[in-house]
């Protein structure tokens, strides 16, 4: 299946809450790296606000498929995030084809350590890096395999969590934003991702921003 070939259902996204590993720019992939208070503070906040958009929309919660990365610090974040709503809803399913991209040998590892020869960091990428692979690791390329594959389990107004790099290849498969575009651009933690019509707009408790707007284009 390729991009065109699948019709996008409109859904909300939530990149999981700060961990120490994001604070101190350290590559952590798939490692199971928890929250940090920040980053539980930005769940609890992201419940909120998930719960005025649906109010907004018209959706009812309990209606919703509810999906999120089986790595703690996705799954916690859909938890205090649902912990906003006062009412039963369907159970979480943790979906491995969520996780995060692995860096393989470069997990663990500081960005700034990192010769250019061993990884990018944002800014600094052209569309060759999709393509890019660390020893042990994925690219970005082996994520929108697993997400194409994933795509089948969304309906309407699903709500996903899941992490930075899965949003890039979302932005990607989704709306048709350049690879080079998304390689560069720093997803937000603390806000929510609404794909609709398969453009994506990006709210947080303060700002609401279209993705021709967004930090990072």
């Amino acid at each position: 299946m390729t991009t065109t070939d699948f019709q996008w259902p409109d859904f909300y996204f939530a990149r999981h809450g700060e961990t120490d590993w994001n604070r101190e720019q350290r590559y952590q992939g798939s490692m199971d790296i928890p929250l940090n208070r920040t980053g539980q503070l930005q769940a609890d906040a992201n419940g909120i606000l998930l719960r005025e958009l649906l109010e907004r929309d018209g959706v009812d919660p309990a209606s919703l498929k509810w999906f999120a990365s089986p790595l703690s610090r996705a799954a916690e974040t859909m938890d205090r995030m649902r912990a906003a709503f006062a009412m039963d809803l369907p159970p979480v399913i943790h979906d491995k084809r969520l996780i995060e991209i692995s860096f393989g040998e470069l997990e663990g590892r500081l960005h700034a350590e990192l010769s250019s020869e061993l990884a990018q960091a944002p800014g600094e990428r052209d569309a060759s890096y999709w393509h890019f692979r660390p020893e042990g690791g994925e690219n970005y390329a082996d994520v929108a395999t697993r997400l194409l594959g994933f795509a089948h389990e969304l309906t309407q107004h699903t709500v996903v969590v899941a992490h930075g790099g899965v949003l890039r290849v979302l932005r990607h498969l989704v709306e048709g934003t350049e690879r080079v575009d998304v390689l560069n651009w720093p997803p937000p933690q603390g806000v929510i991702a609404h794909f609709a019509g398969r453009r994506m707009t990006l709210y947080s408790a303060t700002n609401t921003w279209d993705v021709a707007d967004s930090p990072g284009r």
